[in-house]
């Protein structure tokens, strides 16, 4: 049992402060209700009970509203962009008062909000370095190596945090995940059974064993961990959108539809609605109907426009374009993705995010000039985009770089070299394996073009736009190799 201290320190009471020896990061307090609801919050966080856990944190922010880690919180359960990008704000500005892991734990978090992926992970390092007995901060570190996809190292990480407390859920979690990641599926089954053991009341460790299911093409399994999930607490937004998943890759898509209805109807937060809105959009977009999925997406932007929330809205924009784009509406999409990339500029959010806003505008703009078949204006954007990503070092962005450039490479039909610049894209993009397929095909390469096709045919993954955009083109792809 950890034994706690209670002294002043600099005129401010520090509650779960722990002895050195026990290795863990500090809770800094002036209230002891305070921390029990910012507890009480974090356990339901930790197993994605999200809404449940929002009103202990605003408790904890009420009762102390200097309580820094309370903050961070509430910007990491936010329903909103928004109301994230704020309580971030106020968590970053109250850090100064916290101890120094809180502070690195805050510093890391905002370094990923804000696409500084290498800063965020040099500074989790430094906190699993300084608390190398705090499961959360291998936990944390892990969760970096894995944003980064080097999900060998996450496993370490999260491996260790298992080791120093066997209790600890959230860390078999995402150990599954890092395991399913690695194409270990037996050893992440049996870490999802594992974390099923440790809390059976709890619907996210169905959920995450139901997710594996999925990528294993085992639907109808799938389907009935996410139902118990649901039986648990009947709220969980994440099962719906897993059980739409599984009935849409069976060609059931008014089935899917009709579990977001559920979805729909169950929503608390705009948060929960704005999660059933945009798989109900990818739903949509799988079968083919494009026009209904945009309409799904107004009803999102919508969301964001009642009350001001420029990030949502501009990831509404830039969705909206993506659609349009794999539409053949190349000129449409480019007025979509300058429309986001202006309402960021002219936004109260903090300058990183503006910054990056509107780098990331050039690599729209050469997916918008491919599709207009400008590959002179494309590879002028490519050049800005890659200059700015190499600058940041952020390894996922590098990535989004070689798929551009891959991407033009292909319609070029410079087949050798898109396939260079396509195998160090984002592998965990079904689209890119798609591209990689069409240019070893183009090559004259049929066994690497149908691996590749059969990997994005069967990516099954919890809905995203580009698998939708691609899963029956690589479907027909494949037949016909």
């Amino acid at each position: 049992m950890i034994r706690l201290l209670c002294r002043l320190v600099a005129g401010v009471a520090v509650l779960g402060v722990l002895r050195a020896e026990d290795g863990k990061i500090p809770i800094t307090t002036s209230s002891p209700e305070a921390r029990d609801h910012f507890l009480a919050g974090r356990t339901l966080a930790d197993n994605l009970r999200l809404t449940d856990a929002v009103p202990h944190f605003q408790k904890a922010a009420e009762l102390d509203p200097t309580f820094a880690l309370a903050h961070l919180y509430l910007a990491q359960t936010a329903p909103t962009a928004k109301e994230f990008f704020a309580y971030l704000k106020q968590a970053d500005e109250l850090s100064a008062k916290a101890s120094a892991g809180e502070r690195l734990w805050i510093n890391g978090a905002r370094a990923g909000a804000y696409a500084d992926a290498a800063g965020q992970l040099k500074t989790y390092e430094e906190l699993a370095g300084r608390f190398p007995r705090d499961e959360r901060a291998q936990t944390l570190l892990g969760i970096a190596h894995f944003a980064q996809q080097n999900y060998s190292a996450a496993a370490d990480n999260l491996k260790r945090a298992t080791e120093i407390n066997p209790a600890f859920a959230p860390a078999y979690n995402q150990l599954g995940y890092a395991y399913r990641f690695l194409d270990r599926y037996d050893e992440a089954e049996k870490t999802f059974r594992k974390y099923t053991e440790l809390i059976p009341d709890d619907p996210n460790p169905y959920d995450s064993y139901a997710e594996l299911l999925l990528k294993m093409g085992r639907f109808e399994e799938s389907i009935i961990q996410y139902q118990k999930a649901l039986e648990i607490n009947r709220y969980f937004a994440n099962s719906y959108a897993g059980i739409a998943a599984a009935l849409a890759y069976q060609g059931r898509h008014q089935q899917a539809r009709d579990a977001l209805a559920t979805a729909l109807d169950l929503a608390r937060t705009d948060g929960e609605r704005r999660a059933a809105l945009f798989t109900l959009t990818v739903v949509y977009l799988d079968e083919g109907k494009t026009e209904l999925a945009l309409h799904e997406v107004e009803k999102q932007f919508d969301l964001g426009k009642n009350i001001n929330d420029a990030a949502a809205m501009a990831g509404d924009l830039i969705l909206e374009g993506n659609i349009l784009l794999e539409a053949g509406k190349a000129d449409d999409a480019w007025k979509d993705f300058a429309k986001a990339a202006n309402m960021i500029k002219q936004s109260g959010l903090a300058p990183e995010i503006r910054e990056n806003a509107a780098l990331i505008y050039h690599y729209n703009a050469g997916r918008a000039a491919v599709g207009k078949k400008d590959l002179a204006a494309a590879t002028k954007e490519a050049k800005l985009f890659r200059k700015g990503v190499l600058a940041k070092n952020n390894i996922n962005q590098i990535r989004l770089a070689s798929e551009l450039e891959g991407g033009i490479a292909l319609e070029a039909g410079d087949y050798k070299k898109a396939v260079e610049l396509l195998q160090s894209a984002n592998q965990q993009n079904p689209y890119n394996l798609y591209r990689l397929a069409l240019a070893h095909k183009a090559l004259g390469k049929v066994t690497e073009a149908r691996e590749f096709c059969t990997r994005a045919a069967r990516f099954n993954v919890l809905p995203t736009p580009n698998y939708a955009f691609v899963r029956m083109k690589a479907q027909k792809m494949l037949d016909n190799i």
